[in-house]
């Protein structure tokens, strides 16, 4: 009879394999790109990524249909909000500055197939976010000259009647996108810099904005005469914030360019920082000064700031405000194009994509064809499409990156430091070098130092009493120890990873109750609050045993404040969120995802570097103890597993040359 633990066998290695993480060099800033960004720069490029046509459509969109003038309140905790995710992003960032972003923090925490499909959805959201930015872009543009350019195409070009295909071929959008893909392809710093000239003149907008908005401003287009500040209430606050969040989902490009900064430690979490408050700022200030200048009820949603100073008699100030848009919208541009390319380089580099992404130009340092490819896919994607029934499908991808960086981490600041072989296996240990660690001064100079007096006794007894209450990450707590005893018996981290997988099912059922359950299931009250109740505990009680367990603390980098309940409240808005979008946008995200695996059973699994790495023989540590008359010694020493040979007992004379 065949025992059932062979049978499950190759099921629990091919689980395995499926959830391997990634194994980090020891020179985390070695790299083959080029290290030249400064906080400047990575700073730039947040604020370019998020402060793009949001701030001259989504502004007047949501304070016309969802919010009115409490936008203001709305973009507020949008803010908050995103700045949860952001602090996650930063921490990763600087522990671990490669390029990948999401990517990349979900291979080295989660496992490998989670961390492709991440990657694989970022992909599809830059490559349609890109495009349709183009796509909004070329309509501005064309827009200030009387929609010239769409009408000669329809004319004299093509006119399609097609569904999800545009009316028209977009030529201005794919073209714009062909020259920055050239731009891109000459480097970061040239990437940057023109970064900088559109961040500039944006910015530079933006205050003229705020300042002339500010002088026209008429405090009584917030009366109740027009409807009050929160004309659509609470709900339409919460409404028009679920909107607004996504004005913020530009930073993780600092992220993404990590691996190309030159001190990404002290670099990202900055840049994070100050990025996601400009931009913050920058949209609830004018989003005040635009319901200020006009009623919220007679904007118009399609470009409401520029038609703002138009209806206040200042044509040439609505023109410099459509100068501005453009400028913002290139920097979005950029940021897209920036972006898709190294996480592409990433995901190659790993050997879970095809390894032609992965060749680095000699001269520029950067990956030129995965630059090109896909920035002529992003071109023709702008070119044919209409996008506009695809821009939803953005959010998905967005919001699933988030939680699982959020995860990563809580899973990774309670997992065990793992020590490098060198450490593992040396070749001996001695009482001398035991008790040198335990005390600063004896380990710097090498030798054993005599405690003489009362005082340096007490000093000696007091670091070994710090050194034994001093727990391994991913432990009990030694004051919880007495009531909880019983998760005293897991692994370091073990109960940890329960938890984060708790967390996930709670927080999912709870939103699912939240959205679904006065709507679509129609739970009698008892019902809806009991299993509220019974969720909202499971989350909280999550929350609880990770929080009784040993982090790690570690000062040379930035770490997310209150772990884990900055990363679980992240995860619980983010899961909100995706579970508002429409049954369309979880049905195409379905079938990329389908396609996604197609690409990695096929492909990814068997080209993966951690696959290739499985394979070679490792070393082995094997460790035994001599107990010689009256003393401890204890030596390790590194050997290569040999299974036909039977283990060799120590003989005394071996026993007496480690006694010597």
């Amino acid at each position: 009879m065949v025992s059932p633990f062979r049978i499950c066998a190759p099921a629990v290695r091919f689980c395995q394999k499926l959830n391997r993480l990634k194994t980090l060099e020891d020179d985390m800033m070695e790299t083959s790109l080029k290290r030249c960004l400064s906080t400047v720069d990575l700073a730039l490029l947040g604020v370019g990524g998020m402060v793009g046509s949001g701030l001259y459509v989504l502004t007047g969109t949501v304070a016309k249909d969802t919010a009115g003038p409490a936008v203001v309140i709305s973009f507020l905790i949008a803010g908050i909000a995103s700045l949860m995710a952001a602090l996650c992003y930063a921490e990763f960032g600087a522990r671990v500055p490669k390029t990948g972003s999401a990517y990349m923090f979900t291979y080295v925490s989660v496992g490998e197939i989670w961390a492709f499909l991440i990657g694989w959805n970022v992909v599809l959201e830059y490559m349609i976010g890109g495009a349709a930015v183009a796509r909004a872009w070329s309509g501005y543009l064309d827009s200030i000259f009387n929609h010239t350019i769409k009408n000669f195409t329809e004319t004299h070009i093509v006119h399609w009647n097609v569904p999800f295909i545009a009316h028209y071929p977009d030529l201005l959008a794919a073209g714009i996108l062909l020259v920055a893909t050239c731009f891109i392809s000459f480097g970061a710093k040239v990437s940057s810099w023109l970064n900088h000239i559109f961040s500039a003149i944006s910015m530079a907008v933006i205050v003229f904005i705020l300042i002339f908005g500010f002088i026209l401003a008429e405090p009584a287009n917030w009366s109740k005469k027009e409807g009050g500040f929160a004309p659509f209430g609470i709900s339409g606050i919460m409404a028009g914030t679920a909107t607004c969040f996504y004005a913020f989902v530009g930073f993780d490009v600092i992220a993404a360019s990590s691996e190309e900064a030159k001190n990404p430690q002290k670099a990202i979490p900055i840049a994070t920082a100050v990025s996601l408050v400009l931009a913050a700022s920058a949209y609830i200030l004018v989003s005040m000064v635009l319901t200020l200048m006009v009623p919220w009820h007679s904007l118009n949603a399609d470009s409401a700031l520029s038609d703002a100073f138009y209806r206040r008699g200042y044509n040439w100030a609505g023109f410099i405000v459509a100068i501005g848009s453009i400028c913002a919208m290139n920097t979005v541009l950029l940021s897209n194009l920036f972006s898709l390319p190294r996480i592409i380089y990433a995901m190659a580099e790993d050997g879970l994509f095809f390894q032609i992404f992965s060749r680095v130009n000699p001269v520029t340092k950067v990956p030129v064809i995965a630059i090109v490819v896909f920035g002529i896919l992003m071109a023709l994607l702008a070119l044919i499409f209409d996008l506009e029934a695809l821009v939803q499908f953005l959010s998905i991808g967005t919001l699933l990156a988030y939680t699982f960086v959020a995860a990563s981490v809580i899973v990774l600041r309670f997992q065990p430091e793992k020590t490098s072989s060198s450490s593992t296996c040396s070749s001996g240990t001695n009482p001398e070098a035991t008790t040198s660690e335990s005390h600063p001064s004896a380990q710097d100079s090498g030798e054993l130092k005599e405690y003489e007096s009362f005082s340096d006794k007490l000093q000696l007894v007091e670091i070994q009493k710090k050194a034994k209450e001093r727990k391994e990450p991913g432990q009990l707590k030694a004051a919880f120890e007495p009531y909880l005893k019983f998760l005293s018996n897991f692994e370091p981290g073990e109960v940890v990873a329960f938890s984060v997988l708790a967390l996930m099912v709670c927080t999912l059922c709870l939103c699912a109750v939240l959205v679904f359950g006065n709507s679509h299931l129609d739970l009698p009250i008892w019902s809806f609050s009991m299993l509220v109740i019974i969720f909202g505990l499971g989350f909280l009680t999550s929350l609880a045993l990770i929080w009784v367990h040993e982090p790690q603390h570690n000062t040379k980098t930035f770490q997310v404040p209150l772990v884990p309940l900055i990363p679980g409240l992240s995860i619980l808005l983010n899961v909100f969120l995706m579970l508002k979008l429409s049954p369309m946008t979880w049905i195409r995200f379905s079938v990329w995802l389908a396609v996604g695996l197609v690409v990695y059973f096929g492909y990814g699994i068997w080209h993966s570097k951690e696959n290739l790495r499985e394979s070679k023989p490792r070393d082995v540590c094997a460790r035994y103890v001599v107990l010689p008359s009256g003393s401890l010694v204890e030596t390790v020493q590194a050997v290569q597993p040999e299974p036909q040979e039977p283990s060799r007992q120590i003989s005394p004379s071996e026993e007496e040359r480690g006694k010597r």
